[in-house]
């Protein structure tokens, strides 16, 4: 479902602030794959995933999203592939609508649109629905402003829409970074789901270790712009957080130094 071949990326080239940020990565993912990805600050986490989404261009190699070539596309012409949700619980929504009214501009994204804009009934039932998934109460309140929500329910609204139309590819960005511990961990079983019931081929991008390891059949960690770590399977479930850091001072032949990422 995205295959990545030899990725390169490097900001302000030939000037005092170069930075080396993706420094020949690849990754296959098959379709379903639920991969999470962890790394210190500059390992390349978040390049990697605008390099995928198409924020901007990268400097050589190619990606690959359900069998298209899409390395010279823009992100807006990737974005019937892909479902994305942003750190900030801000991001996503239109804080002046209606839930349901959100949950329609999702559901409608890329078709064509005529004067006709009234939620149907059948719609309104479709939502309250989906809306039961994220156990939170919010199919009560489709005609409540999002402006209004916490910053947890916003972000769980984002994440429904988001998956509405069943992206080929899902990518979480630190998606529950900014959420205190116990509704990141509301969102998180959302997340887990959603994506299970649909069988939604997913990219995870997480601070926590703990979550990188329960969430997810599959575990990468990056390091200056490279995975130095792959694991899948059994092996992934079995892991501990100690077992982690000691992969990655093998792997990068130093000590791992990120205090938010150990203690989550």
């Amino acid at each position: 479902m995205l295959e990545l071949t030899e990725i390169y990326k490097t900001f302000n080239p030939g000037t005092i602030n170069e930075k080396k940020a993706l420094c020949g990565v690849s990754l296959n993912m098959r379709e379903g794959d639920f991969v999470t990805v962890i790394g210190g600050n500059g390992a390349g986490k978040s390049t990697m995933l605008n390099a995928i989404a198409g924020v901007w261009p990268v400097d050589s190699g190619s990606i690959v999203i359900d069998g298209e070539n899409v390395t010279g596309l823009p992100d807006f012409k990737r974005a019937r592939l892909i479902g994305r949700v942003f750190q900030d619980p801000m991001t996503g929504t239109a804080a002046t609508m209606q839930i349901e009214e959100n949950l329609a501009l999702a559901k409608r994204r890329g078709k064509k649109r005529g004067l006709r804009w009234e939620v149907t009934p059948a719609e309104r039932d479709e939502y309250r629905e989906r809306l039961k998934i994220l156990n939170l109460g919010l199919e009560d309140r489709l005609t409540a402003k999002v402006g209004l929500l916490s910053g947890g329910q916003r972000q769980a609204l984002t994440l429904l829409m988001a998956t509405l139309q069943r992206p080929k590819l899902l990518l979480l960005d630190e998606h529950t970074a900014a959420l205190d511990p116990k509704t990141a961990e509301k969102v998180l079983d959302a997340t887990e789901r959603i994506v299970t019931e649909h069988n939604l081929t997913t990219m995870m991008i997480t601070h926590n270790m703990k979550d990188a390891i329960a969430h997810g059949n599959r575990l990468i960690m990056m390091y200056e712009g490279r995975i130095i770590y792959d694991v899948s399977g059994e092996e992934k479930k079995n892991l501990k957080v100690s077992q982690l850091l000691q992969k990655f001072e093998q792997a990068s032949g130093e000590e791992f130094a990120n205090d938010r990422m150990m203690l989550g």
